[in-house]
């Protein structure tokens, strides 16, 4: 079987048996534009890739700073313990103006509220160190 795609000798119309495609793409991107508005309201979480571990020695100046909070919210300034925020916050400004600027590491355990450790970490901030960090251990390695 054969098609003719021309005119013939005829002169009558035939029919062309081609497939019109222009409603085919015209609802391929219709339903293209569906998904893509619909793809990120599914996606109800933000995708993090936490960091699991990380290995950086600690360097141990006399001039920095170990603040501890332990699990009841008692905060410790290099062993001595603080009686609160205020308390810390003079400490801190104290602190901020020495040449040069020691370093704040914040020792926070597992099982303390974030609340007690925030608290530190924006005393920090708002005495004016520069440089604040966590100290934590690794976990076992093994299995």
């Amino acid at each position: 079987m054969g098609a003719n795609f021309g005119p013939t000798d005829g002169g009558e119309d035939e029919l062309v048996s081609a497939i019109n495609t222009t409603p085919l793409v015209d609802v391929m991107l219709v339903l293209l534009i569906i998904f893509l508005i619909t793809i990120p309201v599914v996606t109800r979480t933000i995708p993090l890739a936490l960091p699991k571990e990380v290995n950086i020695p600690t360097q141990t100046r006399p001039e920095n700073i170990t603040i501890a909070v332990n699990k009841d919210g008692d905060i410790f300034w290099n062993q001595q313990s603080v009686a609160d925020i205020p308390a810390l916050l003079e400490k801190v400004k104290a602190a901020a103006v020495l040449q040069p600027q020691p370093e704040v590491h914040i020792r926070g355990d597992q099982s303390a509220r974030y609340e007690h450790v925030g608290k530190v970490v924006l005393t920090c901030q708002r005495g004016g160190i520069a440089k604040v960090g966590f100290i934590t251990e690794p976990p076992p390695h093994g299995g």
